[in-house]
């Protein structure tokens, strides 16, 4: 069960380009406003008396405070290679993290790398190859794939450090505190609030910065960074096909035919597991 919710969490989150491109706001402002959402409603559901007892001591916040400090990072680059080069490249590079991860485990979390683990990591890490063509890429792109990549090492810190500290804390806490760091870090950056895009805030807010992450730290509670670092491989695809579909970029027979080799592997990697 705690992989279903993993994969869910995924697929909410690969429409996430979609929405930043179609949003026409300046990226902090995206994130700043989609945040302050995400508080008020998380705000609501935990004044409930079930919440309350929940909430931990003021000593043990640095953890959230630090978990949005290194979301702030990851997710400004994210949405910086959204912007600056094809939906397709931006989630692409910054799936470079479940590699990152899969050598790191071991020496941070004392996780063993199981034969598995490596034959499905290698099969996603070559699909991930095919679908860019080997990184034949047009210049005037660099820039967003290098946020794709800083992007993919910010978010393989994340999924370790989820992975220590998540079960500590009730996952929405976590994720409120969080939030209202990167609130706070943005906050003197805002001069204004553009109307258009509110749809984008409250989609954002509710659905990206809420449900999403509350469904996959749930799922770390239960589940190796490997291999929710490998399930993290079909958000590409899913993100491809989104934006096939609203923003009509088409991939080529390189991205078909690297996306079925992720497919694969994600497959593989649920499958005989109770996780």
């Amino acid at each position: 069960m705690a992989s279903f919710y993993i994969l869910l969490a995924i697929f909410l989150w690969s429409s996430l380009g979609v929405v930043v491109r179609l949003s026409g706001v300046e990226i902090h402002v995206l994130m700043f406003y989609s945040l302050l959402v995400s508080v008020i409603t998380q705000g609501i559901i935990l004044s409930g008396k079930t919440y309350r007892s929940e909430f931990p001591d003021i000593r043990k916040l640095r953890y959230p405070v630090i978990l949005g400090c290194i979301s702030c990072i990851n997710t400004f680059t994210f949405f910086y290679a959204f912007k600056h080069t094809t939906i397709a490249n931006a989630v692409l590079t910054h799936y470079t993290a479940p590699v990152i991860v899969a050598f790191l485990a071991p020496f941070i979390l004392k996780e063993q790398i199981t034969k598995k683990i490596i034959i499905v990591i290698i099969m996603a890490s070559a699909g991930l190859w095919i679908m860019l063509d080997g990184f034949s890429i047009e210049k005037d792109q660099m820039m967003g794939i290098v946020a794709g990549l800083a992007s993919g090492v910010a978010y393989a810190i994340i999924v370790i450090f989820l992975r220590m500290h998540s079960k500590k804390f009730n996952p929405l806490i976590f994720v409120f505190f969080g939030n209202i760091t990167i609130i706070i870090l943005l906050a003197p950056f805002i001069r204004e609030f553009p109307m258009h895009a509110l749809w984008s805030y409250l989609f954002m807010g509710i659905i990206h910065s809420t449900i999403a992450p509350i469904l996959y730290f749930r799922g770390l509670q239960d589940v190796t960074a490997n291999r929710a670092a490998v399930l993290g491989y079909l958000e590409p695809v899913c993100a491809i096909f989104i934006s096939m579909i609203f923003l009509y970029e088409m991939p080529g027979i390189h991205s078909i035919a690297g996306g079925m080799l992720i497919i694969l592997s994600g497959y593989l990697t649920l499958r005989g597991s109770n996780t």
